[in-house]
């Protein structure tokens, strides 16, 4: 299937072209009431003869709106806003002749103390391009059914995803991953490794924010990339319950169910989802190992087969309890469970110059895995009064455990089969506990001349404490092996204030500028050795933001920002974690942040279009590096600060309707990287460019149908010292509401083709690697979901406190 590359490109082409030919018909207004602008009023503008809604808005600072984009037709508009009563107006004719219609000055009369709210409900788009933040609305995809968070953001705009679970944007690592505006605090392959075991079907958005302001962490070189838990809004009660069955070359299997009801002065809230998840990994790695000459001294053609399973379950409840009208107190618990088993096969040949097999070694590695990780979460909220004083609190307390066990065998033979050496086992217990506590209060104010004030303050702790014991068989017993084994405590603490201003100079201009300072503390001591190190520093991270709206069609913003990445805390940890005997990876105590400077111009054209342009630069980039030991034949893997970065980037994306039944989305992204640093001592210098698209077409079938076609294409890329080389997948998906619309059914092929396969090599030095891996990516997923709910809605705030350094834990297991 070589074709699909070009399949892909004349979808696009044909989108492109139809998007061209849509309606342009426009719709403005002016919402007021009690004499005053009305600001965030929801606006629906509804088909005449059916009152279904076609297009949402929302009024600005001076309560006008604007929609567009309009098929010719009649239509009537309803607006609605706290504290007023529903808003209908007179039906008007959009035409050929008259594209263009101005509704009369729209007077919202007050609400009566027992009205309950009503709300427009419309189905959302799949991509909602805001000024600061791309919003990926997660159910308005057919082909999300039965996937997980990790495939989720692998197909997101302007998101890729490595063989180990590595997540970039556009084009650079370093990002910072938050679920409902809280960190993960976990290292890569953990983060990974529970992001594929969260079922999308608990998600409601991911937000991503290229350049985030400085009320967030200054963590997350690239930027943010904040996931949605489903939460309802709704006075009395709403559920829904999904099961979604998968079968690629093993089966998967998820079941998730979402709750809340509201009574009065308390909202209780939930959710909990289960899995069970078989996958297999084929990993081919080839190592030719060369003398100071250059000249091929021998090589290494291995290939790992890997089985995984495991059961998982996550789980949220919480409550908010309105106190009065000011004032709201909230409690979270959250956590997640994971056992799993992991059996690898690795077969290695070893063969001299000319080709020929002089060894043959047989490794097995199995590892027994469990991870468990709660978290607890308690907030206030308390408005002052009605000019918008506001102070938020947020208390946390997070804890992670895991245990792993880890068997490794190897069996050496000659060419001809016979024993060459006695057999080896190495035997691994690795437990880790890492406590992370954390507070942090926001207080925002509007004030005179169209500004607004916020400033914040934030403290955690962290203490982690892992102990990797290592032993050896000698025939009767295992024996310490203390070069491997190693005991490894970490504190830290870091301290946050921040400043941040808004202004809205004219209807036109606008700006933000904001100032973060970060007091980090940490430790580190390794027992077993002796040896302690500690690193204290002070840095801030300034924000800069301009907007500018020459008219309604168009919207310019300028950005610029200041960013930390910390290592992992794993990362710091000396451990050792083996694939074989000849191949492992170890962490790195002399890691150092990595800091990045970021410029970013956006333009937005009709809602509909939009441009970015991106620069960015790196110092002491912390990259993923591998050594090799000529003496013994053996490769590993480390963390290290190898370079500084520079990064150009060009992207482009389209949402807009095609024809009544066809919506289409395409985004399209050039990257330049250029890597110039020592790496082992020599100099390097490599750089490169990468270009990815994703694209995204719905189909509206009628009578309940629904259909998606989608996919993303990856180019070569450069990422410090590896290059990988193109891959990508076609998707495609159908659904059918049923149950008088309370009931869904999805059924989704993805990675039609089987091309998401990595490959890759790295050469530089004495390391030449060439690697290639495939894992279950072809899976057909079919799935039910069903919902019920008798309320009103009403508003909830965000919930979470805890900050950046969940997402920094990694707890040293697999993929």
């Amino acid at each position: 299937m070589k074709n699909w590359k070009g399949m892909l490109t004349a979808m696009g082409l044909v989108s492109l072209s139809f998007v061209s030919q849509a309606q342009s018909g426009t719709v403005k207004g002016q919402v007021a009431g009690v004499g005053r602008p009305v600001e965030s009023a929801s606006v629906g503008l509804l088909r005449a003869k059916d009152s279904a809604v076609v297009k949402m808005s929302v009024t600005d600072k001076n309560g006008a709106f604007g929609i567009e984009n309009i098929n010719n037709g009649r239509y009537l508009v309803a607006v609605q806003s706290v504290g007023f009563q529903k808003y209908y107006s007179e039906a008007f004719e959009i035409t050929a002749a008259q594209p263009a219609y101005t509704l009369k000055a729209i007077q919202l009369q007050a609400a009566a103390k027992n009205l309950q709210d009503v709300t427009v409900s419309s189905k959302r788009p799949m991509i909602e391009q805001k000024l600061d933040r791309t919003v990926i609305n997660v159910d308005a995809s057919p082909s999300n059914a039965g996937t997980n968070v990790l495939e989720l953001l692998e197909k997101s705009p302007g998101i890729s995803v490595d063989k180990d679970g590595n997540i970039s944007l556009k084009g650079k690592q370093g990002v910072m991953v938050m679920v409902d505006g809280k960190p993960t605090y976990l290292g890569a392959q953990d983060l990974a490794n529970m992001l594929r075991n969260m079922p999308s079907a608990q998600l409601d958005q991911i937000e991503i924010m290229t350049n985030p302001p400085a009320r967030f962490d200054a963590s997350g070189n690239s930027g943010v990339i904040n996931i949605k838990t489903k939460k309802t809004k709704t006075m009395g009660y709403n559920a829904s319950i999904t099961s979604t069955y998968g079968q690629g070359v093993y089966p998967k299997l998820n079941n998730s169910i979402n709750l809340n009801y509201r009574q009065g002065k308390m909202n209780f809230f939930g959710n909990a989802s289960q899995g069970y998840n078989e996958n297999f990994g084929n990993m081919h790695i080839v190592r030719n190992f060369r003398n100071q000459s250059g000249d091929l001294l021998s090589v290494f053609d291995q290939n790992a087969l890997n089985n995984r399973k495991n059961n998982n379950i996550s789980y949220k409840a919480g409550f908010d309890y309105f106190m009065n009208k000011k004032t709201t107190l909230g409690m979270v618990v959250n956590g997640f469970g994971f056992r799993g088993d992991e059996y690898t096969d690795n077969t290695t040949f070893i063969k001299d110059k000319n080709g020929a097999l002089t060894t043959r070694t047989q490794a097995t590695n199995e590892t027994h895995m469990k991870f468990g990780n709660v978290g607890v979460n308690l907030n206030l909220r308390h408005v002052f009064d009605s000019t918008g004083r506001e102070l938020t609190m947020d208390a946390d307390y997070v804890n992670y455990t895991q245990d792993n066990n880890q068997l490794l065998g190897n069996k050496f033979y000659d060419h001809n089969g016979n024993v060459k050496s006695p057999d080896e086992m190495l035997r691994g217990i690795l437990p880790s506990n890492i406590n992370i506590y954390s507070f942090k209060a926001d207080y925002s104010q509007k004030m005179k001349g169209e500004m607004r004030f916020e400033a914040g303050v934030k403290t955690s702790y962290v203490n982690t404490d892992n102990d990797a014991r290592y032993a050896n068989w000698n025939g009767t017993q295992f024996v310490t092996d203390i070069n491997r084994s190693n005991h490894f405590l970490y504190k830290e603490n870091i301290n946050a204030a921040y400043l941040n201003l808004n202004k809205q100079f004219s209807k036109k201009w606008s700006g933000q500028l904001g100032l973060r300072a970060e007091n980090t503390n940490l430790k580190g001591n390794q027992l077993t050795t002796g040896q302690v190190f500690e690193r204290n520093y002070t840095q801030v991270f300034p924000t800069v933001y301009i907007g500018f709206a020459p008219n309604d069609k168009n919207q310019f913003a300028l950005s610029f920002g200041r960013r930390i990445d910390r290592p992992n805390y794993q990362d710091l940890n000396p451990f050792y974690y083996f694939l074989d005997k000849y191949t492992y990876q170890v962490g790195n105590p002399y890691l150092q942040p990595q800091f990045s400077k970021n410029i970013e111009l956006t333009h937005n054209f009709r809602g509909i279009l939009n441009t970015s342009l991106n620069y960015s630069h790196t110092d002491n980039i912390i990259q993923d590096v591998m050594e090799q030991v000529d003496s013994n034949n053996t490769t590993f893997i480390k963390k290290s600060n190898i370079a500084r970065r520079d990064n150009f980037g060009l992207s482009i994306s389209l949402g807009a309707p095609v024809t009544k039944w066809w919506r289409a989305n395409v985004y399209l992204n050039g990257v330049y990287n250029k890597f110039k640093g020592i790496v082992n001592g020599g100099e390097i210098e490599v750089d490169g460019v990468m270009f990815m698209g994703n694209m995204n077409n719905q189909f509206t079938l009628g009578k309940g149908w629904g259909a998606e076609l989608s996919g993303f294409y990856r180019s070569r890329s450069i990422e410090g010292v590896l290059v990988a080389r193109s891959m990508g997948a076609v998707n495609i998906g159908f659904s059918k509401q049923i149950l008088k619309n309370q009931g869904t059914l999805r059924l989704v092929v993805r990675d039609v083709f089987l091309t998401q396969q990595f490959r890759g090599y790295s050469k530089y030095q004495n390391v030449d690697v060439t690697l290639r891996q495939l894992r279950d990516s072809r899976v057909v997923n079919l799935s039910f979901t069903y919902r019920f709910s008798k309320g009103k809605t009403a508003a909830q705030r965000k919930r979470g406190g805890a900050n950046e350094e969940q997402n920094r834990v990694n707890m040293g297991g697999g993929n």
